[in-house]
């Protein structure tokens, strides 16, 4: 019969909540500690008013990949599973728009001809079937989209890559105007090395992006945070931030600060969910040099979401019913978001999803100044966002400033497979009685599935943990 524990989880996101939850259910006595005055961490939907009906903006994450079964079933578990709802991705709308990088802006429909007509005219004379070329084609526009400033060269459309996919019968992944790039790939998985050269996690994150295999919560990811919250019984404290870590052969000692005083408390196991960014700020006592390594040199790549509260979805006047558009510039992704609630409370339209350089130089800007810039140029692509009245509200957070996460996710896009797999166990491993979970120590980082799957292992990690026996007792 195992000994019930007790363990301090630090940190209310999607990780700390899934280890609590299940550390309980295993018969161990368990408290959380969180810096912020909410729970979810990177689950963050915020609404334009009060109540369920509300309007409202993922500002954290926002969709569910079908093939991340412990999400799945973290969400049947809890009773949500009615609540799933498609995920609309970039593209996958007709009438969504594509910046074509002259100033102009196409319909997806449209998107075809210029695209193909663009690649055709780089390759000179071939043989290539049109399939072929429109693969071609998305793949570099999709990349161009998502993908940060200093990969958007990357995949280059080689005539080696073209010369296998044209052996490919595209038909069957070909919708609308679009291709599914996930399934050929999926399907046809000797064209990976062709296209990632040794960036595969970042491959994965484009194609999972553009994937229609996505879907939500309907009325906020959030439901998924609270309802684990609700099934913890132990105490969660908010607005409790660590301030150091002292690894001792008892177990851990955690400076905690809260109300504008810090106090030191003795804990005997620890479950730190802390983004290493934060982690590599505070003062950390017993760690071995492999793991404060990987604790500074794990990077975290910035991410910025802005929300515009609408006073109605003037996109569907446009034909558009969903998905995201490129709107190109600083702004860069711009998602239609279907009205959950009630639709005479206006709609919300997330004007501006961007990642790495691009975040940061929004962030460096005054709000008001940061609003204008993607109300300009978003307005060009729909010119009655600039109508006045139009905009009731606005919302933004910018992860890579967000003081108790620093980045919105672990990235590994320039490290190859197996260099992932050894920073994973490296970011995972234990230091003595301080155990450690989160996106960055998984195999799935920047997506829900990442931070449980992490949780689920150190939970298994903390249950079988036994001290060394010293010498004397030997």
């Amino acid at each position: 019969m195992r000994v019930p524990k007790t363990i301090t989880v630090l940190g209310a996101g999607a990780a700390g909540l899934v280890a609590a939850y299940e550390l309980e259910r295993r018969g161990h006595r368990v408290e959380v500690i969180e810096a912020s005055d909410r729970v979810g961490g990177r689950v963050y939907t915020h609404r334009f008013g009060a109540g369920k009906r509300a309007p409202f903006a993922e500002l954290g994450a926002m969709r569910v990949r079908t093939d991340h079964t412990r999400t799945l079933h973290y969400i049947a578990k809890l009773g949500l599973l009615s609540e799933i709802r498609e995920f609309r991705t970039l593209f996958s709308d007709d009438n969504n728009l594509l910046h074509t990088g002259n100033g102009g802006h196409v319909r997806v429909r449209e998107a075809p001809d210029v695209l193909v007509s663009r690649l055709d005219a780089m390759l000179g004379s071939h043989r290539y079937r049109h399939g072929t070329l429109l693969f071609g084609a998305w793949l570099s526009a999709c990349v161009n989209a998502i993908a940060p400033r200093e990969f958007r060269d990357w995949p280059g459309v080689s005539t080696e890559l073209l010369d296998l996919v044209d052996r490919i019968d595209m038909e069957p992944y070909s919708y609308g105007s679009t291709v599914d790039l996930h399934a050929v790939i999926a399907d046809h998985p000797h064209l990976q090395p062709m296209i990632s050269h040794g960036h595969d996690r970042l491959l994965d994150d484009v194609l999972g992006e553009t994937t229609a295999a996505l879907v939500r919560l309907r009325g906020g990811m959030d439901a998924l945070t609270a309802a684990l919250a609700a099934r913890v019984r132990g105490p969660i404290a908010l607005g409790h931030e660590v301030t150091g870590l002292s690894v001792r052969d008892d177990g851990v000692l955690v400076g905690v600060r809260h109300a504008g005083s810090t106090t030191y408390r003795h804990a005997d196991h620890v479950l730190c969910t802390i983004p290493f960014p934060v982690l590599r700020t505070m003062h950390l006592d017993g760690f071995d040099d492999d793991k404060l390594s990987v604790i500074h040199e794990t990077r975290y790549w910035p991410a910025t979401k802005i929300a515009f509260h609408c006073r109605e979805p003037f996109w569907a006047a446009d034909g558009i019913t969903g998905g995201a558009s490129f709107t190109g510039g600083l702004t860069r992704q711009t998602y239609y978001p279907p009205v959950d609630g009630d639709p005479s409370l206006g709609a919300v339209l997330l004007v501006s999803y961007t990642i790495g350089p691009d975040a940061d130089e929004i962030d460096r800007l005054a709000p008001a100044t940061r609003y204008q810039l993607i109300q300009r140029e978003v307005g060009q692509m729909h010119p009655r966002l600039r109508e006045p009245g139009m905009i009731l509200g606005s919302a933004s957070q910018a992860w890579g400033d967000h003081p108790w996460n620093r980045g919105a996710a672990a990235i590994r896009w320039s490290q190859d497979a197996a260099t992932c797999q050894e920073q994973q166990a490296a970011a995972a491993r234990p230091q003595g009685r301080l155990f450690f979970a989160g996106e960055h120590c998984s195999s799935k980082p920047a997506w829900i599935e990442g931070a449980i799957e992490s949780a689920i292992d150190a939970v298994h990690d903390i249950e079988w943990y036994r001290p060394a026996l010293s010498k004397q007792a030997q």
